[in-house]
């Protein structure tokens, strides 16, 4: 996967063709790097997230499958109970 062009200065992703000729912004004309993603551009972090980072799951995610866990296991059971009343 290609690095995404990135301007330090306006902080924002530039799509490739918009570089202009020797690597500048369009918006500054200062040199920008390509890299990898990075994690909060808006907050000012510039921290560069690499391919080999887990991506944490959100919480409500966390929470659906916790719910979806119980109600799995209460149907089990009442599954489990119906077959032990038909013997």
């Amino acid at each position: 996967m290609a690095g995404v062009p990135w301007c330090d200065t306006c902080e924002r992703f530039l799509s490739p063709p918009t570089v202009l000729t020797g690597g500048k912004c369009p918006a500054c004309g200062r040199r920008v790097e390509p890299g990898a993603a990075r994690v909060g551009a808006r907050s000012g972090s510039h921290a560069i997230r690499s391919d080999d980072d887990p991506v944490p799951l959100p919480w409500h995610f966390k929470l659906l499958a916790g719910a979806l866990a119980v109600y799995l296991g209460y149907r089990a059971f009442q599954g489990i109970e119906w077959l032990a009343g038909q013997f």
